[in-house]
């Protein structure tokens, strides 16, 4: 802890350089934000201006302007910052498959964000990890189920991931119309969905069909609908090109084709990939030149600090740098950074309201909503605790935090693992033996003869990550499907018993669960499900919710199956164009209650469809249904590629036991529309589609069927 004299001493300092700066222009609120990034920007020296374009940017006394620094981490709450709300990860979001719960989310967050920010201004420090400028969400698509990264994604669909992504940006970002409670950055820019240990020298090759019809559609939506203010380059190249250094991803397609306004940045050390791994570069210089003339607005990493030299060899005019810092000024100005408080929404956001019984409340919310129930033949689960005499608790996600939080996470106030919530959940008298690591290999372990056996699998960052040094066993990539060893020799010799087994498997991706489906008597997906993790699961386990998430990523049968890892065309990937029976398809989820549907019609809004039913909850116990529609083409062909189905709308309904309701979705014309090979969109009039809900992407027994001439 920082002693309470320097603190003094701090706070003294920042309010001494703001009393001494001169009321200039760029601080005056009510003139148009050009005029006052003109000002500001007439009055840097060409050293400041390099300085200002750096992640971690320095200040600049004598105008009364502090340091900044850009990198902070969101992905599931504030990260790296001390104590927060840690939510589910992303893909355990994306299993909720409701952008309402997701914007609350990340409203949520966006204040603890202000928050933490307002603390530190208040203590005049301007550290990384304590700024508003989230590098975050990563809207890149999960198209191959190795990839250690895909747990920040939201899934291998296009549509779910936009839709998740925008309600990201909103809750974040808010809706004031001056000014941001914080700002997102979409991430990453583009083609980058591994593998890790490649991506620092990988060129992904990408059709002109692939980057319109999967690649491309979240980022331009989030541009577009989110109108989200900060883009990070990807380190590879893709086509050839380097992500963070060519003009025609950052300045035609991204500025000039779909109107963005924000600001670029590099990922970490990516501008040095250009001359140490690309060849794009002869040195750091010429990397720094060909980032900002491409259009990269800010670098993180050393490069930039080359852009002096790059100056005196005639690489780049000091307009260029101009250019890029109005870009960035816009975003700090519309955070409020060199305005009155008094005028900055969330500018008053307390400390106190950081991992709050509310914030903390709405966690388990979300958790409860990710898990998904993928086999349940017996109808064991629900668990009535009152018929329970002895269970056991075992697996090495049993009692450990690692397998709550996830990549990119920060630091509850209190994580509750599983075995704290079965061991609250049990009544008096209940035998309740947990069978440490340490004990696994023991034969004789279970002497308890418990009526059930809660066993928890799975993957934590240690197993499936973001790049390490391309050691699988230590982070990044997964080299295959398969659980753990251990693990699997556990559940194996469980089975051989004879136990009745519960299998809980805790992770970021798909596993391969085939022998467990049919070994165990119940088997739930958790996503990675945050600080509330423990309680979310011993809730659906003994009733006390229903299981409502369903997959945003297909489970492939097998790991032979699946193209070659760096292979960036479709074909054979995701749903939409998996050739192969899946173990379970996207969309999958099990329940404890039954839906119907009826009554269903199609109806032309414009170019648009409405697609309206009936809902009714037909079984024993509240719950929520995710009704998913699918569109198939009929004709499809003509030299177009042709998908097997694509998500086109969905919406999560909560009903009570017995009750029904008139649902109405539309289908956006944008969604209609066919991707030519050439990568150009047409709206295919006169072509009849088929409508199918009610059911996951493999459109088995769809109670809704509908053809509808376009």
């Amino acid at each position: 802890m920082k002693p309470l004299f320097l603190t003094m001493l701090a706070v003294l300092s920042a309010v001494s350089l703001q009393a001494q700066a001169p009321e200039f222009p760029f601080r005056d609120p009510s003139l148009p934000q050009e005029q006052r990034i003109d000002d500001l920007l007439s009055r840097l020296t060409l050293q400041e201006k390099i300085d200002m374009m750096q992640n971690g940017s320095k200040g600049v006394e004598r105008l009364g302007l502090p340091d900044y620094n850009w990198w902070n981490e969101a992905l599931h709450g504030v990260a790296r910052a001390g104590v927060a709300t840690v939510f589910p990860q992303a893909i355990g979001m994306a299993a909720t498959f409701d952008p309402e719960e997701h914007l609350r989310t990340f409203t949520t967050i966006s204040d603890e964000a202000r928050a933490k920010y307002n603390e530190a201004i208040r203590n005049g420090e301007h550290r990384q990890y304590y700024g508003l400028s989230f590098w975050t969400p990563n809207i890149n698509i999960f198209r191959d189920p190795r990839w250690g990264r895909g747990q920040e994604t939201y899934g291998e669909d296009p549509f779910l991931t936009a839709q998740m992504g925008e309600a990201f940006v909103r809750g974040l970002q808010g809706d004031h119309p001056k000014y941001l409670l914080a700002a997102a950055c979409a991430k990453h820019f583009w083609g980058h969905s591994g593998p890790e240990a490649k991506r620092h020298g990988f060129d992904a090759q990408i059709s002109p069909y692939d980057a319109e019809a999967t690649y491309l559609p979240a980022f331009r939506h989030l541009v577009q609908a989110a109108h989200v203010v900060g883009v990070m380059g990807a380190y590879n190249r893709t086509n050839g090109k380097g992500c963070c250094a060519a003009p025609e991803y950052l300045q035609k397609l991204l500025r000039n084709e779909w109107g963005f306004q924000g600001y670029v940045t590099s990922d970490c050390g990516a501008l040095c990939d250009l001359f140490l791994h690309h060849g794009l570069a002869q040195d750091m210089t010429e990397a720094a030149a060909l980032a900002l003339k491409g259009g990269c607005d800010l670098n993180c990493g050393e490069a930039y600090s080359k852009l002096e030299t790059a100056l005196q060899k005639k690489l780049i005019a000091e307009n260029d740098l101009d250019t890029a810092l109005r870009h960035l000024f816009a975003i700090r100005f519309r955070l409020g950074e060199f305005d009155d408080p008094n005028l900055v929404p969330g500018a008053d956001t307390p400390p106190s309201i950081v991992g709050c019984v509310a914030h903390r409340r709405l966690a388990l919310e979300a958790a409860l909503k990710s898990a998904v129930l993928l086999s349940n033949p017996q109808k064991l689960l629900p668990l009535d605790v009152r018929h329970l005499r002895a269970v056991a608790v075992a697996g090495p996600n049993s009692d450990g935090v690692a397998s709550l939080w996830a990549n990119y996470h920060g630091l509850a106030a209190h994580f509750d693992t599983p075995l704290e919530a079965i061991t609250r959940w049990m009544l008096p008298g209940t035998t309740i033996t947990y069978v440490g690591p340490s004990e696994a290999d023991r034969p004789d372990v279970l002497f308890a003869n418990p009526d059930v056996v809660f066993y928890f699998a799975g993957l934590t960052e240690a197993l499936e990550g973001e790049e390490n040094m391309g050691k699988p066993d230590l982070g990044g990539d997964r080299q295959s499907l398969a659980l753990p060893t251990s693990q699997r020799a556990e559940l194996d010799a469980l089975y051989a018993r004879g136990a009745k087994v519960v299998l809980v498997a805790i992770g970021g991706s798909p596993l391969d669960l085939g022998r467990d489906c049919e070994k165990a008597a119940a088997v739930l997906f958790v996503p990675y499900p945050g600080e509330a993790g423990g309680e979310a699961i011993a809730r659906l386990l003994f009733g006390a919710e229903a299981p409502s998430g369903r997959l945003p990523v297909t489970f492939p049968a097998s790991d032979r199956e699946l193209p070659p890892f760096d292979d960036y065309s479709m074909r054979g990937r995701t749903y939409r164009y998996l050739t192969a029976k899946p173990l379970f398809p996207f969309g999958f989820g099990l329940s404890y209650t039954t839906f119907a549907y009826r009554d269903a019609v199609i109806r032309p809004h414009g170019n648009s469809l409405r697609l309206s039913f009936t809902l009714k909850n037909t079984g024993k116990c509240d719950g929520d249904e995710v009704t998913q529609v699918y569109l198939r083409r009929c004709d499809a062909g003509n030299g177009h590629p042709a998908t097997n189905c694509e998500l086109v709308a969905f919406r999560r309904v909560r009903l009570k036991a017995g009750a029904e309701r008139r649902v109405t979705l539309t289908i956006a014309p944008e969604q209609l529309e066919r991707v030519r090979p050439d990568g150009t969109r047409v709206f295919p009039t006169g072509e009849t589609i088929e409508l199918l809900a009610g059911c996951d992407s493999s459109l088995t027994n769809a109670p809704i069927r509908l053809a509808h001439a376009l």
